[in-house]
């Protein structure tokens, strides 16, 4: 007999024969795949993808933990030997592809010793003559319903290379959950991965979120903004039985987009049956607050919150109950509310812990919050991946955000990968009228601005809030405005781990509320999603999409005179913005010469056009889409390449883990520990992190100022800040300060 999965110290008739993994997995995998007609090409991919065990030396290694062999080409090689159509042929060297990069990830077809090309040269030890009795591959039937654009090429292209990894992910999902469950019942437990299934739950979830509702609006007062909030809540969820697809819904900041979303893509999801909703937001400040307040609404059993500043990247071979330990998140889950980060990479990753979650997108909800800040680099092949959502795996998209970007196909004509069809596909009730109704501010362009004349123009106010574009101005600002006696100055920049702001902001809006002196320095991470509303904001320049999400936290609630809601743009003397802000202010300055109303969705629109037209073929500033090519029905896909070029946040950043609330000390103390996952302790600890430039928290550590917790078991994975003196409050963590402050015999 032979074995896919053995057991330590336990007799063989314990372990798994590799006919029942084939079989289950094959099974499974096939399930995950019949949402986008892709049943027959998941099975075949199933079956093979671990007929490279049939040979006697990988049994060798089960029984003798012996050294690590390849059993991944095998299947690969064989999948191109079976008879089949032309068609499916294309198909066949899609599995070839998965079925190749199942532990490693998927491969490119040329380029090294690694590549799929040169991995089916290679000798291989003969196949036990019993896998094709096992397993009766059949490679007739596998190509799925998805139609490939005929008149483009490039974009045929690259429809076939995402199947290609919506096949992967089918697989390696199927694969880990096998292998997760063969080990479960061998240790005598079960795996609790089961969440409840949205269609069975929604008639509860939409009663929820209408009971939260109503209490909400039986609490606010009967103002214009209010009144407005309440038309575009009732008007999105007239629209929810329009045929599933892309949308986008333009309403102004403070319009209540975050509920009236749910509560679209909730309908919607009833509406057409459809699977699951993702709320993608850009900044991992506000997913905290979004997930919250999901929980709240909805309740807990029903979303998952997936992001994580403590990535595991070990792209090393994984078996048996290292792929246990190391399982991750495969979104399942009824709503799930994550990043555009974790959205994006996930879409354009070789990896399988990565790819595993990608084809429960088909058939579900994507609410993209904040659209308007995908990077400008990686715009087309975002654009062509939501646009490849929408046309082939049956999913949703809703394009939402104050700052709607030019993605409209109209705009882009001759280049259709960027250009989205979205005429007549808007969800807010008039844009232009409600960028009128909402309108709360005004804007005042000053010029160049020093510090000091800032902060006298914040002395001159109890409440006002001053936006800049670096956290180093925004500490030294905030320490001039201090010095200067000013009363109720507050500091508030991502040196401050999350919790540590939700604690500040919390403070701020009493202020606020209180009618009490505020006087908040901060970085543009208050822009996203907080719930600000102050009388005064200065805004260092920046895009127009900025300074139109700055504008939402002055005179929110339109309570004020749109006379007296000044927001006052900058440009700062001593302290010039980085070089893409610096381009982004330039267009804005460009486009402000052509409208008197700045924050309106024409004014927008020009904008956008003007970015767009400036950036050219910057907005596939690494050629991501070019790495598919397709040429006499064979494939040269770049998976890998394209994989290790998509990096949204090429900044380089490293977490430090602030240990300084209970939760994070009780997180450290449960890591290691038996049952324990290591993912587990890193989502608990997310919201105590802090990014650093990781030349400075290699210095941090040199100076034993960081430790790393369990090093012998994580690395550096779990980066601990040990003097308490570089954390302070009002300021967050001071690592310039490494190399001259002692360590203290104080450690959280």
């Amino acid at each position: 007999m032979y074995f896919a999965h053995s057991l330590q110290d336990r007799p063989q008739q314990e372990w798994q024969p590799l006919d029942d993994h084939l079989k289950q997995v094959s099974t499974l995998a096939g399930e995950f795949a019949e949402i986008f007609g892709g049943r027959r090409a998941a099975v075949l991919a199933g079956l093979l993808h671990d007929i490279g065990k049939y040979t006697d030396t990988f049994q060798a290694r089960l029984m003798k933990n012996g050294i690590s062999v390849d059993h991944a080409t095998a299947g690969a090689r064989e999948v191109g030997l079976l008879p089949c159509a032309p068609r499916d042929k294309v198909v066949a060297e899609l599995i070839a592809y998965a079925v190749a990069g199942h532990h490693a990830g998927l491969p490119d077809k040329i380029g090294g010793p690694s590549s799929l090309a040169d991995r089916l040269k290679k000798p291989l030890e003969p196949l036990a003559p019993s896998w094709r009795d096992a397993t009766a591959p059949d490679a007739t039937g596998l190509w799925p319903k998805i139609q490939p654009d005929s008149l483009n090429r490039q974009r045929a292209a690259f429809q076939l290379g995402f199947l290609g990894r919506m096949i992967f992910s089918c697989l390696v999902d199927a694969d880990f959950r096998d292998t997760e469950a063969f080990y479960a019942r061998a240790q005598g437990s079960e795996v609790d991965r089961d969440w409840p299934a949205l269609s069975a739950s929604l008639d509860g979830l939409i009663q929820r979120l209408g009971a939260y509702m109503a209490r909400k609006q039986a609490t606010a007062g009967d103002t214009l903004v209010n009144r407005l909030r309440r038309e575009i809540l009732s008007h999105m969820r007239g629209q929810s039985s329009r045929k599933p697809g892309l949308f986008t819904l333009t309403v102004p900041t403070g319009g209540g987009k975050t509920l009236a979303s749910l509560a679209f893509a909730l309908d919607h999801a009833k509406a057409h049956g459809l699977e699951r909703i993702v709320y993608a937001i850009p900044f991992t400040s506000v997913v905290d607050q979004t997930a919250a307040i999901f929980r709240e609404v909805l309740g807990d059993q029903f979303v998952l919150e997936h992001h994580s500043a403590i990535e595991e990247e070990n792209n090393r071979e994984r078996t048996g109950r290292d792929k246990l330990k190391l399982a991750m998140e495969d979104w399942a889950a009824p709503i799930v509310v994550t990043t555009n980060v974790q959205l994006f990479e996930s879409l354009f990753a070789a990896r399988p812990s990565r790819c595993r979650k990608l084809h429960n997108l088909a058939r579900s909800v994507i609410v993209l919050d904040e659209a308007q800040t995908i990077p400008l680099a990686f715009l087309r092949p975002c654009a062509a991946a939501l646009d490849e959502l929408a046309r082939n795996y049956g999913t949703t998209i809703v394009l939402c955000t104050a700052t709607q970007p030019a993605l409209d196909a109209r705009h882009f004509a001759g280049d259709d990968l960027i250009g989205l069809k979205l005429e007549g596909r808007e969800l807010a009730p008039d844009p232009a009228r409600l960028a009128r109704e909402l309108k709360r501010v005004r804007i005042n362009r000053r010029g160049e601005t020093g510090d000091d004349e800032l902060m006298d123009a914040l002395a001159a106010e109890d409440q006002g809030l001053i936006i800049v574009n670096s956290r180093a101005h925004a500490l030294a600002l905030f320490r001039k405005v201090r010095a200067a006696g000013l009363d109720g100055a507050v500091h508030l920049t991502t040196r401050q781990y999350a919790a540590h702001r939700r604690t500040i902001l919390a403070e701020i809006r009493h202020r606020l509320k209180d009618g009490r002196p505020c006087r908040l320095i901060a970085t543009s991470l208050v822009e996203a999603g907080v719930d600000l509303d102050f009388p005064k904001l200065w805004r260092a320049e920046a895009g127009l999409d900025q300074i139109t999400q700055a504008a939402g936290r002055c005179n929110r609630e339109g309570n004020r005179s749109l006379e007296a809601s000044i927001v006052t743009i900058f440009k700062a003397r001593d302290n010039p913005p980085p070089r893409e802000i610096a381009q982004l202010a330039g267009d804005f300055t460009r486009t402000a010469g052509k409208h008197d109303d700045l924050l309106s969705p024409e004014a927008m629109t020009d904008y956008f056009r003007e970015v767009y037209w400036r950036k050219g073929e910057g907005l596939d500033a690494r050629d991501i889409i070019g790495r598919f090519k397709i040429s006499g029905g064979e494939t040269n896909f770049a998976y890998r390449s394209a994989a290790d070029d998509f990096r949204m946040i090429n900044s380089g950043m490293a977490p430090v883990i602030i240990a300084r609330d209970p939760p994070a000390r009780r997180a450290l103390e449960r890591l290691g520990s038996e049952g324990v996952h290591a993912g587990t302790v890193a989502r608990e600890l997310q919201t105590f992190v802090v990014q650093v430039p990781p030349k400075a928290r290699a210095l941090l550590w040199k100076c034993g100022h960081v430790a790393f917790a369990q090093e012998r078991e994580f690395g550096d994975q779990f980066a601990v800040l040990r003097t308490e003196r570089l954390y302070k409050p009002e300021e967050g963590l001071l690592w310039e300060n490494a190399d001259y402050i002692d360590i203290e015999n104080s450690i959280y």
